[in-house]
């Protein structure tokens, strides 16, 4: 059985991805399949393992992700924001370099909400003036 070195979660508009850190040698799964597999493009699979590439920890621990809600990006962009937090428990020293890229700051754009009487959020209905 694997110990959980560090748990850590991530969120981005409206996916949240739970971190499982533990012990091993560079190994991402993100829902069962491989960090490749998952992602349809290869920045998204970049991106999660941005945290472990800045703090020079790409073949120290395997990362366990679940991640649901919300699309592809903002899951990869939940996925880096949750592994960054389990990287601060792990390794406290690790926080400087993932604060400097930005990587610890919850993303707190989300899609604004549609209003009554408006076709969308901002849109408005064609005005007729006749």
């Amino acid at each position: 059985m694997n110990k959980n070195l560090a748990i850590g979660t991530g969120r981005r508009k409206t996916a949240v991805a739970r971190v499982f850190l533990r012990e091993g040698s560079g190994k991402i799964v993100v829902n069962g399949k491989d960090v490749k597999d998952y992602f349809a493009t290869e920045s998204q699979a970049r991106l999660v393992s941005q945290a472990l590439l800045v703090t020079s920890n790409a073949n120290k621990y395997d990362v366990l992700i679940t991640v649901f809600g919300g699309g592809l990006n903002g899951q990869a962009a939940a996925c880096l924001h949750g592994m960054s937090r389990a990287l601060t428990q792990v390794d406290p020293n690790a926080r400087p370099a993932l604060k400097a890229n930005g990587y610890l700051t919850r993303d707190s754009r989300m899609v604004e909400r549609k209003k009554y009487g408006q076709r969308g959020a901002r849109r408005r209905f064609q005005f007729s003036k006749r």
